[in-house]
């Protein structure tokens, strides 16, 4: 074990603090990368207050990480000392079910090991996130960060840019795709710029219409404010697919209205109990309504190369790690445009 600065909470009414944690042993497959930004999710707020019910504590957040190769074991093939790596949100696996056979480690039947709050597959240490100054993962599960990115932007694209990407791609959002995005944040704001990258054309749905100009310059062709009645009224069966990014409770019914006929609407931003809506807006159509969490591992890389390609990144206030505290504050008033990342040499 080695011992490692970082910043975390024993307990679900303590702020973000200074802490120190056992980083294990380099085994013959793990990838050691020395951190350097790490991007600030809603998942790391709700966790750290124990908000779900399932934290355990000493609790260190953060599975949007980059950094630097500073060890490898003596199996490992594709990185070596000075790479460009990457951690989402899954660092294991059971490696033999279906899921994980098909990509799709995410899902796996024995339950993926996240990057914080769960147990090591081996030897069932506490995982603990990238809030940080290291951390060792399985060759596997580490991901490449292409040379054109730059670091600190790319974080959040390891949970905010695949829980995104993720979806339009599974439902073959392309060219000629009328794609709508529900609410313009963290996710949002990715997923206006992937819909575009993927060929579609995009209209950001948004409550505020002071949003419109940002929509538009993150690539959106046409803005729908959903509290203007006789637009959304105008708008009716006009998309094919709905992104649904809002992170809190929210009613279905308006946007379903908008699915044209076997459309379909993707929550990816609430993980809460939802009012419920009338059948028929299903059944008049042939719609769906679904839900998407992040990608799996070969996805992710897919991801990040098409972002180089294109060249996609975060928008993102950089903050030292000591404004980790006003950083959740701020989350929670929606005061962050899009992405807070912490620069890690702060530590």
């Amino acid at each position: 074990m080695t011992a490692t600065a970082a910043w975390g909470t024993s307990a679900p009414a303590d702020d973000l603090a200074p802490l120190t944690i056992d980083r294990r042993a380099l085994r013959e497959e793990d990838v050691a990368i020395d951190i350097t930004h790490c991007g600030v999710c809603h998942s790391d707020l709700h966790a750290a207050r124990n908000d779900w019910g399932r934290t355990n504590y000493p609790f260190v957040p953060g599975h949007e990480i980059v950094g630097i190769v500073s060890a490898v074991g003596s199996k490992v093939t594709t990185f070596k000392v000075g790479d460009r790596a990457a951690v989402g949100t899954v660092v294991d696996s059971c490696r033999h079910c279906d899921a994980c056979h098909d990509d799709e480690e995410q899902y796996c039947r024995e339950t993926a090991t996240g990057t914080y709050n769960s147990k090591d597959r081996i030897d069932g240490s506490p995982t603990f996130g990238g809030y940080s100054k290291s951390i060792v993962v399985a060759e596997p599960y580490v991901l490449r960060i292409p040379e054109s990115l730059d670091m600190a932007r790319a974080a959040p694209l390891l949970c905010a840019g695949i829980t995104t990407y993720s979806p339009l791609k599974n439902w073959n959002v392309g060219p000629g795709s009328k794609v709508g995005v529900i609410g313009l944040g963290g996710l949002g704001h990715m997923g206006v710029k992937f819909a575009k990258a993927l060929g579609a054309e995009v209209t950001m749905i948004t409550t505020s219409p002071e949003k419109g100009a940002d929509a538009q310059k993150l690539g959106a062709d046409h803005v729908l404010v959903s509290t203007d009645k006789a637009a959304m009224r105008a708008a009716t069966r006009s998309f094919d697919f709905l992104l649904d990014t809002i992170p809190v409770a929210h009613e279905l019914m308006p946007y379903l209205m908008l699915l044209d006929r076997q459309g379909t609407l993707c929550i990816v931003g609430a993980i809460d109990m939802l009012p419920s809506f009338h059948s028929g807006l299903l059944l008049g159509g042939q719609k769906a309504v679904a839900g998407s969490g992040v990608g799996g591992i070969a996805q992710t890389q897919e991801m990040l190369d098409l972002c180089a390609e294109h060249g996609i990144l975060a928008e993102c206030e950089i903050i030292p790690m000591d404004g980790i505290v006003d950083a959740f504050a701020r989350m929670e008033r929606a005061d962050v445009k899009y992405r807070f990342v912490i620069d890690m040499s702060t530590l």
